[in-house]
């Protein structure tokens, strides 16, 4: 007989977790045999730069309902981040930085506003830097993904819509779930913690999936990303390629 799963403990820092309804992830449902074991590492990026930014405070959310559910996080700040191609990315300090996080990290969560009927030119600037391939090393192929956004009127899709199109040609896994808040001026409280919702349901939704999808992704994603065509052409051809500097 299947044990019903157990409730997850009450968190103070999560009062709209409903924790008779939260149930834990078990990792070994999802990872496969040889999975190296530690928490999954995402990396949270949103897409503006007001003071009080309701993109951030999303993900700010998130990353709490992604290290209750077991995984580790980072959040990179676009504050300072240069346009794509104006400055030397080996030598630029926030340009490196977001490298160096999106290497570490086995997942993703975008979120943005959306703005004239797309995602931010802050939030574009920040994948645009990511590059396919990097010395050999790619900092996206493979990884996990979700994907949100926050309106200021009604709700859209447009941003999330567009940043699954950039997600599968970063040959990201996109999560099929996502998350489009609208009115965010009125899902948020003055300290920017998110109110009880629906609209908080579905965040806390994604997050646990995210968390699912990249116990089971990451470990594969070595042989879910290997490819014939590829497989033929010499590693020095593709990286001559991929970094077409012309373009």
């Amino acid at each position: 007989m299947t044990k019903p799963p157990t409730a997850v403990a009450s968190n103070p820092d999560l009062p709209n977790l409903d924790s008779q309804h939260a149930r834990p992830i078990e990792p070994h449902a999802y990872r496969p045999a040889d999975d190296p074991g530690h928490p999954p590492r995402i990396l949270v990026l949103y897409g503006s730069l007001r003071q009080r930014s309701f993109s951030r405070f999303m993900s700010e959310e998130a990353s709490r309902l992604l290290e209750h559910f077991g995984a580790q996080t980072q959040t990179f700040d676009p504050a300072g981040l240069p346009l794509p191609d104006s400055v030397d990315p080996t030598t630029d300090e926030k340009v490196r930085e977001l490298f160096e996080k999106a290497v570490w990290a086995e997942g993703m969560v975008w979120v943005s506003p959306e703005r004239h009927g797309a995602m931010t030119g802050i939030m574009k600037t920040q994948i645009d830097w990511l590059p396919l391939n990097l010395g050999g090393i790619r900092p996206t192929q493979g990884k996990t993904l979700a994907l949100c956004q926050v309106n200021g009127g009604s709700q859209s899709f447009n941003a999330v819509n567009q940043m699954r199109i950039l997600g599968r040609w970063m040959r990201m896994v996109t999560i099929p779930n996502q998350s489009s808040v609208p009115k965010a001026f009125a899902e948020f409280d003055d300290d920017g913690r998110m109110l009880a919702s629906p609209y908080y349901n579905r965040l806390v939704d994604v997050m646990e999936e995210l968390v699912k999808f990249t116990w089971m992704v990451r470990g594969r994603s070595q042989i879910l990303v290997d490819r014939y065509s590829e497989r033929v052409e010499s590693a020095a051809e593709l990286s001559k390629r991929v970094n077409q500097r012309s373009l």
